[in-house]
C-alpha cells in the first residue's frame, strides 16, 4: 500500500454557484472572490438557450478567467432540458452493447459529442461527466446513470463518450472514484459505507484506470463514501490514502474535484471550513460547494486565507471551451448542424422504440 501524501502545497480553488437565471447583487461576493476557480450551474439557473447565453456572457464580462460547469449526464441528471436534446440514461448504451457493441460505441461517442456541442453553444465549458461507477442493482443514486454492470463495458463506453466530448472541445471529469455503485445509501442524504475488500474495489476502479491510462481523463471526482478497506475514517474525497492511490498507483496527474461539500455524506465532518480543510489536505484541488450560499462564502473565505499564506491558486482557464480546428468556419458549422440533426433523429427513434 502506498504511503499517504498530505497535499498541502497543491493548487486549490473553489467551484461555487449562482442563485438564479440572472446575476443578482447577492452573487457578487462569490464572483469577486480570488478563491473562485469556476462556477457550476443548475436547473434554477436555466430557462431557455437564449437566457443561458446571456447569463454566461454576463459572467464572462466579470470573470473571464473561470470555466462554467454543469451536470448534463443524460437521463434523470440533465440540468438543461427545454431547448436541449433529451439525452437517454447511459444504461441504455450498456443494454445495446450486449448485442450490438459497435453500434453502442458509435452511439456513445455521438451522444458525448452532442451533449458537449449543445453546452458550448450556450456558453458552458464542461459537464461533470462521465459516470464511471458500475451498476450493481442496489444504489439509490447511481442506477441507470451507470453505463453498464461490468467494468469492461463501462470502460469502453465511457471512453467512446469522452472521445465525443473531446471532438467537441470539452474536457472530461470521471466520477465517483473509486466507485459508488455498490452501496445502497445516497451520499446526498446520508453517509454510505462500502465494506468490500480492496481487491473487490480494484474491480470498480478499472474504468478509472483505463481512462487515465489512455489519457482521456482531465479530472476525477471522488465519492462521499467511506471505504474501510483503505481508510475507515474519511470519505474518499477527504482521504489522503485514497487520493494518494489515485495519484501514485493509477497515475492520475489532472485535477481532483471534490464532490459537493454541502452533501450529507460530507456533513458529518463538521463545519464547511473543516470540510474544506479535509479536502485540501487529502489532495483535492477544486472544492465544489453549492446550493447553500453561507457554506460557499465560508469555504471561499478559508481558501482565500490559504492563498494569502502562499498556497497556489488553481487556474482552470485552460478548461474553458477550446474549439476544434475550423469550428468557426461556415462549412464546419453547417456540418455540425447536420450532425446534430442526425444524432437527434437517431436518439428520438431509439428512445421511442
Amino acid at each position: 500500500m502506498s504511503q499517504p501524501v498530505l497535499m498541502d502545497t497543491a493548487a486549490i480553488g473553489v467551484i461555487a454557484d449562482l442563485l438564479g437565471p440572472q446575476l443578482l447583487k447577492e452573487d457578487w461576493p462569490v464572483l469577486e472572490s480570488e478563491a473562485l476557480s469556476g462556477l457550476i450551474l443548475f436547473t434554477r439557473n436555466y430557462q431557455n438557450p437564449q437566457q443561458l447565453q446571456q447569463l454566461t456572457a454576463d459572467v464572462r464580462h466579470i470573470r473571464r478567467d473561470i470555466p462554467l460547469f454543469v451536470d448534463q449526464e443524460g437521463g434523470r441528471v440533465q440540468r438543461f432540458r427545454e431547448g436541449f436534446t433529451r439525452l437517454p440514461p447511459m444504461a441504455l448504451l450498456g443494454e445495446i452493447f450486449q448485442t450490438r457493441p459497435e453500434s453502442a460505441l458509435t452511439l456513445a461517442r455521438d451522444i458525448g459529442w452532442l451533449m458537449a456541442t449543445e453546452l458550448v453553444r450556450g456558453g458552458v465549458d464542461v459537464s461533470f461527466a462521465p459516470v464511471l461507477d458500475i451498476e450493481r442493482g442496489c444504489s439509490q443514486v447511481i442506477g441507470n446513470r451507470a453505463f453498464a454492470t461490468d467494468a469492461a463495458a463501462v470502460s469502453l463506453l465511457a471512453a467512446a463518450f469522452v472521445d465525443g466530448m473531446a471532438a467537441a472541445g470539452m474536457k472530461a471529469v470521471g466520477k465517483h472514484f473509486p466507485g459508488h455503485g455498490a452501496v445502497v445509501a445516497d451520499s446526498h442524504r446520508e453517509l454510505p459505507v462500502d465494506h468490500r475488500s480492496l481487491a473487490q474495489l480494484d474491480y470498480d476502479m478499472r474504468p478509472f484506470h483505463y481512462l487515465i491510462a489512455t489519457g482521456r481523463m482531465a479530472g476525477v471526482m471522488p465519492a462521499h463514501v467511506v471505504y474501510p478497506a483503505l481508510d475507515n475514517a474519511q470519505t474518499a474525497g477527504f482521504s489522503c490514502h485514497w487520493l494518494t492511490l489515485l495519484r501514485q498507483q493509477l497515475g492520475f496527474t489532472g485535477v481532483v474535484f471534490s464532490d459537493d461539500l454541502t452533501m450529507e455524506g460530507a456533513a458529518r465532518y463538521g463545519s464547511y471550513r473543516h470540510r474544506a480543510e479535509l479536502a485540501m489536505a487529502a489532495g483535492c484541488n477544486a472544492l465544489v460547494v453549492c446550493n447553500r450560499q453561507s457554506g460557499e462564502l465560508e469555504v471561499l473565505q478559508h481558501v482565500e486565507q490559504a492563498l494569502a499564506q502562499g498556497r497556489p491558486r488553481l487556474d482552470l482557464s485552460g478548461w474553458q471551451y477550446q474549439p476544434p480546428p475550423m469550428a468557426a468556419e461556415a462549412a464546419a458549422v453547417t456540418e455540425i448542424n447536420k450532425s446534430l440533426e442526425r444524432i437527434r433523429s437517431g436518439l428520438a427513434a431509439l428512445t421511442a422504440s
